[in-house]
């Protein structure tokens, strides 16, 4: 009898040993199935898992308010360049015979029109240049081209020391670039006279140390006016 009742014993515990493990071993598949099933549940289980063929995130449009992306368009530390538009728009040839009209000052010291060389369409770093380079000795002064306020003084990566300049009825901004320095007491928001001196020829930014000169552009505001943002002009067909 004693015998019968050890057996009975021993065949309860293997019996509960074996469905103990096998519980186990289900409930071990079934989370390893949802993991497989529900990747949102197994992110967040495993943060570090990365399920292949899943596509990135979207990435938000830039803000030209804040600060300038890493890209082709601009570098970092770089301020905005003037957004240009696709072909001429149909009011290119209205604001060139404007702003010819209005007789603007070659910016720079002792240079004449036939001293200037149009470099509008030159490729710079595989993008059209936009704007208009003048070629001084370092140091010649550089000169407001008409009436207006400065709304933006920028050390630009590329474009070094500049100035935005917006002209009176501020459809138009004159943009100087490349500065050795400004003028002293030049600050945002002030007014200035054509022929007032803003700053000094310089090759700061990504210009040649052996080649300084002014970067020259003109561009048209968008109803915003906003100082980064309008449609290039080329200054030649104007100060020409």
């Amino acid at each position: 009898m004693r015998r019968f009742e050890r057996r009975r014993t021993e065949r309860r515990r293997r019996f509960l040993l074996v469905s103990g493990l096998s519980f186990a071993l289900g409930a071990l598949t079934a989370a390893g199935l949802s993991w497989r099933l529900d990747p949102f549940v197994a992110d967040e289980i495993l943060p570090s898992r990365v399920t292949e063929g899943t596509p990135a995130a979207p990435v938000p449009p830039h803000d030209p308010a804040g600060p300038a992306p890493v890209g082709p368009r601009f570098e970092a530390g770089d301020a905005p360049k003037p957004l240009a538009t696709t072909g001429v728009s149909p009011g290119y040839a209205n604001a060139i015979d404007e702003l010819r009209d209005r007789d603007l000052l070659i910016p720079v010291d002792g240079v004449k029109e036939q001293d200037l060389r149009d470099t509008y369409f030159d490729s710079r770093d595989g993008r059209q240049h936009e704007a208009l380079d003048i070629m001084a000795p370092r140091s010649t002064p550089v000169r407001a081209v008409q009436d207006g306020r400065i709304v933006k003084l920028f050390d630009s990566k590329a474009g070094g020391l500049t100035i935005y300049q917006f002209e009176r009825s501020e459809r138009f901004c004159y943009y100087y670039a490349h500065l050795d320095r400004y003028a002293d007491g030049l600050r945002e928001g002030q007014m200035v006279r054509k022929g007032d001196v803003i700053g000094y020829v310089g090759s700061t930014g990504n210009a040649s140390e052996d080649a300084p000169h002014l970067h020259f552009a003109i561009f048209r505001l968008t109803p915003e006016k906003q100082w980064w943002k309008g449609e290039p002009l080329n200054p030649y067909l104007i100060l020409r």
